[in-house]
């Protein structure tokens, strides 16, 4: 079957003013979460660590590609054997199978850890282009369609040039396997990490030179069909975008944030530029993922603005009968969300509407850590809720 995806690049690329938009649930996040990665489950109480489990994970999954409004569904490789190879998910669908071929230090998210995050992001791969293309160590030639053939390949900059040299030259190793095994990537490039007492100045200006900058070495049998990096406001995409009309931009949900948050943010990256847009937690955080998803295809499409869609999406929750997480006042406001897996960074842009109520600060036992013993009930219960929306974003 024709695949969407592919419609869509070659009218994007054929037409800059074309209003061609491609949406993608990024499922990946067992690469980096865990437990966690699945999500709350329905039976979640309060600040208790109770998570969907993976075939609950993956059943979501194939309940959204037979809904059909994605264009592309970001795995994991051990969720691409299942879905892909073994059930063939995808060989009647519209829907595009695609992996995470690399799991970089800084999406190292153990719950306890923590530790990560705060040291420079490093080069790594569990996955093999191999393992995701045929489920096994080496494909024979007629094997390679059993599984995906487009991964997600993720790098981080932290302006030393040490650092960024050896992320530099990974990438460049995956570039020639892939490209000699005829394996499709897209490429993301997440803020600085850990930068030490030289961050730079304008991160979005950052992201976009190196990006800019990489990729000028790069011929077009080696190049990403598209970009997945953080939205760093108008004036940023719309200089990436205009820059090389043969690159096709895509942002990056980051955090869940608000339902207004996640309409807006596509709908206004799409009017400066993106033409693709991966969301995962804000997906995956939804009181009911399939209508969520249906509603960022009607913004992505034109066909109905952010804040209407944010009504009708509560509409419909009253009809099925389910809870929202918010308010649909506190539901329509903008919020500064975490633009990193490890909840770091933040967008340019700030709230439209009315910021997030500022977290009560709790006491502080010396070294900063939570003065348990001084601690009102109120205190500790707003302590674990903040501690599990860090966690769970």
């Amino acid at each position: 079957m024709e695949k969407t995806l592919d419609r869509k690049i070659a009218r994007i690329l054929a037409d800059p003013s074309s209003r061609e938009f491609i949406l993608a649930d990024a499922k990946d996040a067992d690469m980096a979460f865990g437990l966690s990665a699945p999500g709350r489950s329905p039976e979640y109480h309060g600040t208790e660590a109770r998570f969907r489990t993976l075939a609950e994970y993956r059943q979501l999954m194939r309940e959204i590609v037979l809904q059909g409004d994605v264009d592309i569904m970001l795995m994991s490789a051990s969720s691409n054997e299942v879905l892909t190879i073994q059930e063939r998910l995808f060989d009647a669908s519209p829907v595009t199978p695609a992996v995470r071929a690399n799991d970089t230090t800084d999406i190292w998210l153990a719950a306890g850890s923590g530790r990560y995050p705060s040291q420079p992001s490093r080069p790594f791969r569990t996955a093999t282009i191999d393992h995701i293309m045929c489920g096994k160590l080496q494909c024979e030639p007629h094997e390679r369609r059993r599984g995906a053939d487009l991964g997600l390949y993720s790098v981080t900059f932290n302006n030393d040039a040490e650092l960024d040299r050896a992320t530099l030259e990974a990438y460049k190793a995956f570039r020639l396997e892939a490209e000699a095994k005829g394996f499709r990537h897209f490429l993301e490039v997440f803020d600085p990490n850990q930068c030490g007492e030289h961050p730079p100045k304008d991160v979005g200006r950052f992201v976009n030179d190196h990006i800019a900058r990489t990729l000028a070495g790069v011929t077009s049998r080696g190049r990403p069909l598209f970009l997945k990096i953080p939205y760093h406001g108008p004036a940023a995409m719309e200089a990436l975008a205009r820059y090389d009309r043969s690159l096709v931009v895509g942002i990056l949900g980051g955090s869940a944030g608000t339902t207004f948050d996640a309409f807006h943010m596509l709908w206004e990256a799409k009017k400066y530029g993106a033409r693709v847009a991966l969301f995962g937690r804000k997906i995956n955080q939804a009181e009911h993922q399939l209508t969520f998803v249906r509603y960022l295809r009607r913004v992505a499409d034109d066909q109905i603005a952010p804040a209407e869609a944010v009504r009708a999406y509560h509409a419909d929750l009253a009809r099925l009968k389910i809870a929202p997480h918010r308010a649909l006042d506190d539901d329509l406001k903008r919020t500064e969300t975490a633009t990193a897996y490890s909840g770091a960074g933040k967008p340019a842009v700030k709230s439209a509407v009315a910021a997030r109520p500022a977290v009560p600060v709790v006491p502080s036992a010396p070294g900063g850590d939570p003065d348990f013993a001084t601690m009102s009930p109120a205190e500790k219960a707003r302590w674990n809720l903040e501690r599990w929306k860090r966690v769970i974003g």
